[in-house]
């Protein structure tokens, strides 16, 4: 009886292991539903748009930042600057944070002077756990078909940004 019972016990890891393996680690959302979310997002003038609203066969660039990221910050200025490459791109900036702050950030940068850039509130924070984001910014590219291409967490390089928009 005690070798039955340590036979049972010695094979307990591999018996716990292959169960382990058996559960697929879950992908996040934006990898399971690989195209552009469709969440309720608010203008700077309190509208309200969907995926809908966006222009159809153009490349797309969501740009999920934080009000008070200063990589957000420095990444933001950097496309401004080179926002001729990206004319071919419409860029739908969503921040978690409520409309009063993204406007104050939307005036700073003067947003309304580049018409392919559409920046919206997503208070629920919803578009954060689609993304399944840690760190701002969080950029993921679509294209013309809004198919997921390419996504990057953290800092990104403008480059690399216009690599996968370029394919």
């Amino acid at each position: 009886m005690r070798y039955v019972f340590l036979l049972i016990l010695g094979c307990l890891p591999v018996f716990l292991k292959a169960q382990k393996a058996a559960t697929p680690p879950s992908k996040p959302a934006y990898l399971q539903y690989p195209i552009i979310p469709a969440f309720p997002l608010t203008l700077v003038d309190g509208h309200s748009i969907t995926k809908s609203d966006l222009k159809r066969n153009e490349k797309t660039m969501v740009f999920i930042f934080s009000v008070d990221c200063d990589h957000c910050k420095h990444l933001t200025e950097e496309v401004l600057k080179n926002i001729d490459k990206f004319k071919k791109t419409q860029i739908l900036m969503v921040t978690p944070f409520k409309v009063e702050q993204m406007k104050e950030y939307y005036d700073h940068y003067k947003i309304q002077n580049y018409p392919n850039i559409v920046m919206a509130s997503e208070p629920t924070r919803q578009i954060m756990y689609f993304y399944d984001l840690h760190y701002f910014p969080g950029l993921y590219i679509y294209d013309k078909k809004q198919q997921f291409v390419k996504g990057f967490e953290g800092t990104a390089k403008l480059d690399s940004l216009l690599f996968y928009l370029n394919k």
